[in-house]
Formats: C-alpha cells, structure tokens, sequence
C-alpha cells in the first residue's frame, strides 16, 4: 500500500536511540489495577482507566523528561506528516494513536541506524569470532515488548471495526477481547471505517521493514487481511454517496485491494491459505443459539472473493503444495510433519476435503483442460518428498486427490496425470516407437530415479489407493507385461522395489475382469503375442545407487549367437517359474485356478487340434514360400507346445491341493480332463497315464455326486455341462467298466442326485477309500457346500503329478493311492473335535504293538492330540503317561523320542502334576529304572525347561534341588546329565538366581576341580558358558558376588585341566566374561543426537 513518506529529519535520528522508543512503548503498556470486586464492570473500567493513565505518563515523559526531548522531535515530526487524526473523544483510538506514531518511530529509527552502520574488517586471529550485529537488531525482551504493542494495536484498532462475519469477533477469542469490544466507542470522531483504514496502512508502513514485518505478520495477518478485504471489497450502499458523505474514496479503496495482493504475495504461501480459508469461514446456517449463529455467518461477498484469491494462490507456481501445507497445517500438523502428522494423514475427512479442492475447477482458469494441464505435475510432485512425516501426509492427499481427479475426468487424469506417470514403462514397450538417437547400443532409455518414482508412485496410487477405477486400470493394463519384465529381473537378486512390483502385479490381477486378468497371464507367459511387452531392444541393468535402469541392448555378433540363445531360452524359463511364483499368492481369489483350467484346455488344444490341422495339406502342393511359411508355423506351434507343457510342469509343482475354489472351477477341470481324453481317443493316442488322469476325474465326479459336497440345484446346472462329454466317453471309450460308470453319472447328473447307481457309490468309495463309508457320509452330508468343497480338492495334488508326468513323456505303473489313506495311528483326515472314543482306544492298543513303526506311529499320534488339546485324550492323563513313561524303556531310538515328546508335551499341559512326577523319577528312580531311562527322563526335563520359559521361575526350586542332588550321583552319566539341564535351567532364570547363586557356584566349582570323569568336568564348566551367555550384561548384577570366584575357576582350568574339550569350553566363557566386562566398563557410544521441537 502507498504511503506518505513518514521521515524526521537528521539530527533527531542521530540522537534518538532504540531503548527509549521501546521504554516509551512499555510505559504504554503499564498495567493497572483496582480494589474494587465487581466483574464485568470493574474490568471495563479498570481497562478504561489504565488507558487513560498511561497516555498522560507518556505525555508527561515527553513535557517534562529532558532526555525524552529528541523522541517528542521525532513523533512530532511523524504526528505533522501522518493524515490521521490522533486525537479522539474514545481513550481507545487515542491510546491506538499513540502506538502507531510510536511504532512508526521505531520503524525509522531502526532504518537509519542500519544504513549508518559499517562493521569493522574481521580480526584474522580470532576468524571463529561471530561478526558484530547490526544496530537494529531487536533483542527477545525487546521483540516481546513490539509484540505486546502490535497486538494492543490490532485489538483496539482493527478487530473492533471489522463487520460482523468478517473475522473472527473478539469476544470469542478471549475474555479481554469481550471487555475491548464492549469499550470501544463507535459514534465517536473519527469514523470506524477511518480507523480501520489508518491502522492497517500504519501496520504496512510498520512492516516494510523486514525484522518488524515478520512480527506483524506472523501473528495479525489474518486480521490484517480481514481489515483489507473490508476496506477495498465491501460493498458500498445502494445509494450513491455524495463526496463529503464518503469515509474513504475509491482511490484509498483502490490502494486496499492493491496493499492486500501483495502482502498475499509476500507471506509464507501456507500461512495466506490457512488465513483465507479462516476468514472464508462457512455459509449460512441455521443456529438455535443467536450468538453461534453471528459467529457462523459469513457474508457472500467475503465468501466469493476468498474464494477467489485462495484459486489464485492455487494457480501460482507451487500452489498446489501451498493449498495442502495450509489446509494440513492448520488441522494441526506442523510446517514440516510435526508430531501430529501421522494422525493428520490417518483423517481421510482432510485428505477428501483437498482433494475435493483441487480437483475442482475454478473460475479463473480458461479451461478444465488448462487447469489440469498446470496443476497435475504439482500433483504428482507431492509423492516426491523425501522428509518422512512429510511424505507420508502428502502422499495420502496426493493418492486421494488423484483418485477423485480420476472419477471425476477421467480422459483429463488419463492424460495429464497417468501418462506422465506411467510414461517410463511405456517408453519401453514393444508397441513404442524409439527414436533413432536412443537406439545406441547402452543409451540409457529410462534412469534409475525415473524408474524408482515410477514404481513408487504407481503403488501409491493403485494398491495404497485401492480403487479400481476404470482409467486407472485401463491405463495400467498395457504396462503390465513390462511391469513382469522388471520383476522377473528384480527376482534375479534384492532390489527394494520387488515387493512393489508384486503387489502392484497382484492387486491389478485380483482388480481386472477375469477375462483380461487371464489375458495378461498369457502375455506373460508368452502364449499371446499380441499382448503389449518388454521391447526386445531393451534390457534391465543394475544401476549405480542400488536400483534398476533401462538400457538398448548391445548387439549380438556371429560368434555370440549360442550364448544369445541359451539367453533367451533361460530367461523365458525364469519368466514361467516366476509366474507360477506369482500365481501361488493368487488362489484364494480363483486366478489361478482359472488358469491352471485354461492351460489344460490350451495343452488340449495345441497337442491334437493344431497337429491336426497343420498336417491337412500334402507338401507337393505347395511352393517354395509357402512351405516357408509353413515350417515357421510348425516351428512356432513346437515352440507354443514346449512352452504350455513348461508351464502347466511348474503349475503342477508350485501350486498346491486348495488351487479350485469352487464348484465351478472342478467342473471345468473335470470338464477338460474329459474334453483331452476324448480327443486322445478319437486319435488313438491314449496312455496309461491318460487312463489314470480319466479314471480319477470321473472318481472325483462320482465323489461330489456321493455326499461328500452338499450340492445345489445351481450346482447340477454346471454339472450339467458334462453330459456330452461323459456321452461320448460312454460311446467311444474302450473299458466296458468306465463306459458304465459315464453312464451311471449322466443319470444321477440328470435326476439331480434323485437315482444314483451302485456303480457310482463304488466309485465314489473307492476313490476316498473310506474304512467306514455309512458313518462318515452322514457327517459329511451335514456339512456347509463351500466346506465340503475342499474334501474333493486334496485329490487335485496327485493329479497335477500325473499331468505333470503325462507332459514329460513319463509312463507310471504305480497305482493312483489317494491322499486320504491313512495307516492306524495316521493323523491325516484328523480335525479337532471329530475323535471318536473308539478311535481314541484304538490308537492306544496300537501304543503297545509289538511292530515298531505302528508303536511309533501311535505315540506320535497321542502327542498330536495332546498339542491340539483334544478333549476326549486329556480326560485320560494318567493313562497317556504311563504308555509314555513305558515307551521310554524302548530300545529303538524312534520309539523313546516319540515317548519323550509325548510326555514334554502332556507336561506343558499338566505342568503340576506331571513335572513333580518326573522330577521324582529323575531324582529317586536309580533303583527302579535303568541309567538310560533316567537319562530319557533328563531328556524330558530339559525340553519342559525350554518349553515353560519365562514361566520356569514357578518351578525353580524343585529343578535347581533335584538337579544339584544329581550332580552328586554315583553314575557319572545321570551327573553330566543334571548338569547340562542346570545350565538350561539358569540360562532363563536370570535375576531369580539371586538366592541360589552362590550353591550353584559351590557346586560348579567343586565339580570342575574334583571330579574324575571328563564328561562331568566339561559339562560343569559348559554350565558356565550357558550361564554368562544367558545372563549377558545382566551378569555383572546376578553374579556380582560370585563373578571372581568363577573367573578364578575358569583360569584354574585353562592352565591346569588336561582335557583339551574342558579348556575349550573354559576359553569359551572366558571370551563371554570379557566381552561382559567391556561393555559395563566402555559401554558402546551411539552416535546420535536427540533434536525436540519446541512447541
């Protein structure tokens, strides 16, 4: 805003000094008080009468202090220049007055003061000395007292003028700002527009200068910006005024909105947003309360000019980051991600609002075209922070803001958003067209920065977004195959945007129709050609900082053309392995369930029909190029069969037996295996694998009709689609056995299950080779269709073997043995809650078979229950110890280990009362039981130690006694053996040792210098080492008594024990000691500083 020059004249700035401005400044801010205790009106009055006094203080300052005289000259020469009146009737505008003319003191006096200074050349032996500030340069208690006069400034001179719903009133702001609104005198000379006017233009003069300016307009920018608006936008009177009628003319108007434009251009961006979008406030509403409803209103020419300049400040360079870092800001989050930052991007009520504001268009622009053409690249720049807070609140708007872009125009986000975005990958497809200048062998098509953002921003967009748009999948569907390309490569070693890459992959597959999803499998696998993929020009290659970039190949010379070829042939290999890994994440939604079904149906397909078909014309009739082109088409169609067994081999091994989701997927699966043994039929062709692969679909047919999937009407209609085929197996099939069952299950198809066969339940039986068929068929038929369903998927896994083995050429005799067979003591049909008591006795004879591998298998079974705490087992506790503690007298070694882990299992269970049982064989059973079943027992205890962890410390003094009795047995074994489970023992105890320290140590020590088996020394002194690497640096308090006493020990051993095995353990523990000892001594320094913002 243009002012009038406000200068003094020379000889009273030479004078005039910074500390008497600003003692003049604090003697207007002088408090007063009062006695009296009334509320209201005591502090209206007080305020009132503070006012007055100080104003005659300064007056009284200026009049009668000598030393006062030169600043009267300076405000006298400003008050004679000013336009203003100073003098009013109201105490408030007198006081405002006095400031400004103050203020505008301070203001000159700090400009002359920083043109007169000249600092003096830096002394060059003290070059780290900091250079000597400049005059004007304003200390904390000094800008604290500007401070307090700004805001007395704004308070009585712009926020009262202000109409309602413009600003924020006082009243609601604090409790003084009620009392200042009610002490205002509006009648009085001069008028409250004339106020208004003056102070905003003294507060602009005021801010001109840099150091003030930044006082102002960090805390009263947004009153300032109010006080503006209202003086250059708000509408005047219908009725034309007459000149002396008018407060201000419309050149001052004029001078209004210029001064706002550019302290809107001058500020922190952010800081404008937020204050405009304050000042914007909201439209009409309906209150009850009549004071909420002054405060909701905003006028709607404020509205419409807010709105007005918060689209310019959108239009300006980096406008877009302004509008996000304001609106953010102000919910809280700090200039720079703050401390509230994650919860502001977790509020998806923020994010929609930006985005709703950003992807409209507003009336300034000429064009949504235009407008999306310069905001769109701000956009994707907000994906590109690298501050973490930052990054992740910008990254949730700009994700959202480009979604509700693309919903809203999509051809607009498709062109000025995506193709931007996904231009790198494009650049590499076999459809683009590389300019002759890139087509250098090694020129860099894509930099490892591009790719990276790339990559980054397209899961940030699609999977962190997760809204499967039509342009967004649209755009992305023709990248995919590059998309593949990269990671495959990435797969080759650790790149940090592999797992980008697959979930970007899994996300569009999962999100795509389930057409264009197979679709893109093919191209990936390479079975279409007409699919967009990686150019062939083009190569992946490590880059310097760690990712990938795109280069042109080099190219390939005579001699080079083997290795080229092995190249390609492992790289399409790789590629096939790859999506089968790819296609592992994906059953549960169906894909590759789908496309295992089309693989076969396309090795149908190429292995009889395209034979066929390419042997129908003699070779004698042909010419020279067209049997050319027919060897190219053979070659082609060996190469698409090569490529469809590869594929369907990996398939079989990588996926497992849960691939088929539904009904409809086994049908199809049936379907095709039919559809194959037919065309194999009709070519006389048919293998014994063919017969095996045939013979399990129709069982799995007969399995779902039999009861074991409750199946619907729906269901018999997609079941349905296998009568022709089954009529023409009936028909052409050579096996008078598989012709009547085709049969017997087109009949029970078509009746819907109403009349099945005694061919079809033979069937069914056979092939889940149930001992008790009637039992098992009632529980089935109770269960829900999709539960059902996975009983018939555990046959598939053997069936990918047979296709896997049909593919490679391979002949079997082997039988085709389902899944579900089990041997007595077998767990593999076993679910929890489904144990008859039958079964539970059954298992328990086999307990005591004489055979070893049936024992086994029953004590192994017993432990399963009891680890899936199986009711009906656990009831019989005292029986399953027995069996156990019996089958550790066993002599063959895969009996006992199965005893011992049942009996640490049923222990983990029953720790009370089977634990204190074994303790006591363990302790008092020399007589009763062998030194090896002690041993076992040992076994046992040592994995209960384990398995209780932190909870051992319940059972600490039965184990540390029982243990310490057996490291005194005469049996030298059962020593070494407490002594190693001693130190399982104290490697979990830690600071529970307190107590017991000094007998373990007593013990250790006199076993390691006294005893006279190896085996006993050793273990004592391995006792050791578990000790100090168990406690760690918790050893220098737990052991803090007893660490020299074992310090000593392990130096008595190093240098006197002859066994060499003892003295290794013994340096072993020395090295754990030392390394204790240095880090309590020289604790490690953490090279880190701890920055706090204060707030």
């Amino acid at each position: 805003m243009a002012v009038p020059q406000q200068a003094a004249d020379c000889g009273a700035l030479e004078t005039c000094g910074l500390e008497r401005i600003l003692e003049a400044l604090k003697l207007l801010l002088s408090p007063g008080g009062s006695g009296s205790s009334s509320l209201q009106i005591t502090k209206h009055d007080v305020l009132l009468a503070t006012l007055k006094s100080n104003l005659s203080v300064v007056e009284d300052k200026f009049l009668k202090d000598p030393y006062w005289k030169k600043l009267k000259l300076l405000r006298d020469e400003i008050a004679n220049k000013a336009e203003w009146p100073q003098n009013s009737v109201d105490v408030t505008w007198s006081f405002t007055s006095q400031a400004l003319l103050l203020l505008l003191c301070l203001k000159e006096t700090m400009i002359q003061l920083a043109a007169d200074f000249s600092p003096g050349q830096p002394n060059p032996r003290t070059p780290e000395a900091a250079p000597a500030l400049s005059p004007d340069t304003l200390s904390v208690s000094q800008q604290k007292t500007v401070q307090s006069v700004l805001q007395f400034v704004v308070t009585l001179g712009v926020c009262p003028y202000l109409r309602p719903g413009v600003g924020v009133p006082l009243r609601y702001r604090t409790e003084f700002g009620a009392v200042v609104q009610d002490l205002v005198c509006l009648d009085a000379a001069p008028d409250a527009t004339r106020r208004l006017y003056t102070s905003c233009r003294v507060l602009l003069t005021v801010a001109q200068h840099a150091s003030l300016g930044s006082l102002i307009f960090s805390r009263h920018f947004g009153d300032i910006a109010a006080g503006l608006c209202q003086l250059g936008f708000c509408p005047t009177k219908t009725k034309p005024l007459k000149p002396e009628e008018e407060v201000l003319t419309e050149e001052e108007r004029a001078l209004s909105r210029e001064a706002l434009r550019d302290i809107l251009d001058q500020v922190y961006q952010p800081l404008a947003v937020r204050e405009l979008l304050i000042l914007q406030g909201g439209p009409p509403q309906s209150c009850s309360d009549m004071k909420r409803e002054v405060r909701c209103w905003t006028p709607a020419w404020l509205r419409r000019l807010c709105g007005q300049l918060l689209s310019e400040r959108l239009m300006r360079p980096s406008g877009v980051q302004a509008v996000v870092r304001g609106i953010l800001e102000g919910a809280g989050a700090g200039a720079a991600g703050g401390s509230d930052a994650e919860a502001t991007a977790a509020d998806w009520r923020k994010c929609d609002l930006i985005a709703k504001i950003l992807a409209s268009c507003p009336q300034q622009s000429l064009s949504p075209e235009d407008y999306y053409r310069d905001i769109c690249p701000q956009i994707l720049d907000l994906f590109h922070f690298q501050d973490k807070l930052t990054a992740r609140q910008f990254q949730r708007v700009a994700t959202t803001t480009f979604i509700t872009m693309a919903g809203e125009r999509p051809q607009l986000a498709a062109k000025y958003l995506l193709q931007p975005m996904l231009a790198p990958l494009y650049r590499c497809l076999n459809t683009a067209e590389i300019p002759e200048s890139h087509t250098v062998p090694g020129t860099i098509l894509v930099t490892e920065e591009e790719l990276s953002r790339c990559i980054e921003d397209v899961f940030k967009v699609y999977v962190v977004g997760n809204e499967p748009l039509t342009v967004l999948v649209d755009s992305l569907l023709p990248v995919l195959g590059a998309l593949f390309s990269l990671y495959c490569f990435t797969k080759q070693s650790v790149s940090h945007i592999r797992s980008l890459c697959q979930e970007i992959l899994l996300w569009i597959l999962g999100k795509v129709e389930r057409k264009k999803a197979i679709a893109s499998l093919k191209g990936f696998a390479g079975l279409d050609k007409s699919v967009p993929s990686f150019h062939s020009l083009c190569q992946f290659r490590a880059a310097t900082q760690g990712g990938i970039m795109i280069t042109i190949k080099e190219a390939v010379c005579d001699e080079d053309e083997e290795e080229a070829l092995y190249q390609k042939v492992s790289s399409e290999q790789c590629q096939v392995e790859h999506l089968g890994d790819l296609l592992s994440h994906c059953q549960e939604c169906g894909l590759a369930g789908d496309f295992f079904i089309f693989c076969l149906k396309e090795l149908t397909h190429v292995a009889v029909e395209n034979e066929a078909e390419l042997k129908k014309k003699p070779y004698s009739s042909k010419s020279l190029l067209e049997l050319e082109q027919h060897q190219t088409l053979l070659v082609e169609n060996q190469e698409q069969k090569l490529l469809v067994l590869q594929l369907m081999a990996v398939l079989c091994e990588r996926m497992s037996e849960q691939i088929f989701t539904n009904i409809t997927q086994v049908v199809d699966f049936v379907a095709a295996t039919l559809q194959r043994a037919c065309a194999s039929l009709a070519h006389q062709a048919e293998s014994t694998v063919e017969s095996q692969t045939l013979s399990m679909s129709m069982g799995l047919v007969a399995v779902m009709l039999g009861g074991a999937v409750q199946l619907k009407s729906s269901d018999f209609a997609i079941l349905k689609q296998l009568l022709p085929l089954l009529e023409k197996v009936s028909s052409t099939h050579p096996d008078p056995v598989i012709q009547e069952l085709a049969v017997d299950l087109r009949i029970t198809i078509s009746t819907h299950g109403a009349f099945s066969t005694e061919a079809v339940s033979m069937a069914a039986q056979s092939t889940l080779n149930k001992k008790d068929p009637d039992g098992k068929r009632e529980e089935q038929q109770q269960t829900s269709h999709e539960r059902d369903t996975d009983d018939s998927h555990s046959l598939l896994e053997q069936q990918q073997s047979h296709e896997k083995a049909n593919q490679t050429g391979l002949k079997s005799d082997a039988p085709f043995i389902p899944p579900d067979v089990s041997e007595p003591g077998a767990t593999t049909n076993w679910k929890p809650g489904s144990i008859t008591t039958e079964r539970v006795q059954e298992v328990l004879l086999s307990a005591y078979d004489p055979e070893i591998p049936t024992r086994a298998a029953a004590l192994r079974t017993l432990s399963c229950w009891i680890e899936q705490r199986e009711a009906r087992v656990l009831e019989m506790q005292e029986k399953l110890l027995k069996i156990f503690l019996e089958n550790l007298e066993h002599e063959d070694t895969f009996v006992y280990l199965s005893a011992i882990q049942g009996v640490a299992l049923l222990s983990d269970v029953y720790p009370e009362k089977i634990l204190l049982s074994l303790l006591a064989q363990y302790d008092r059973g020399k007589d009763k039981h062998t030194p090896e079943t002690r041993m076992k027992v040992g076994e046992v205890l040592m994995r209960i130690v384990r398995a209780l962890g932190d909870m051992v410390s319940k059972y600490r003094e039965p184990l540390i006694h029982t243990f310490l009795r057996g490291a005194r047995d005469p049996d030298s074994a059962h020593r070494a053996s407490s002594l190693s489970n001693l130190g399982e023992l104290c490697q979990r105890l830690d600071f529970l040792l307190g107590s017991v320290v000094h007998e373990i140590t007593a013990c250790l020590i006199a076993v390691a210098k006294t005893d006279h088996e190896v085996q006993v020394r050793r273990a004592a002194i391995h006792v050791i080492v578990l000790l100090l690497r168990g406690l760690s640096q918790k050893a220098t308090e737990v052991l803090k008594d007893v660490l020299k006493d074992l310090y000593h020990l392990l130096k008595h051993v190093v240098h006197l024990e002859p066994d060499d095995v003892a003295k290794l353990h013994a340096q072993l523990a020395l090295e754990e000691l030392d390394e204790i000892m240095r880090n309590f001594l020289f604790p490690p320094q953490k090279l880190e500083k701890k920055i706090m913002v204060l707030p």
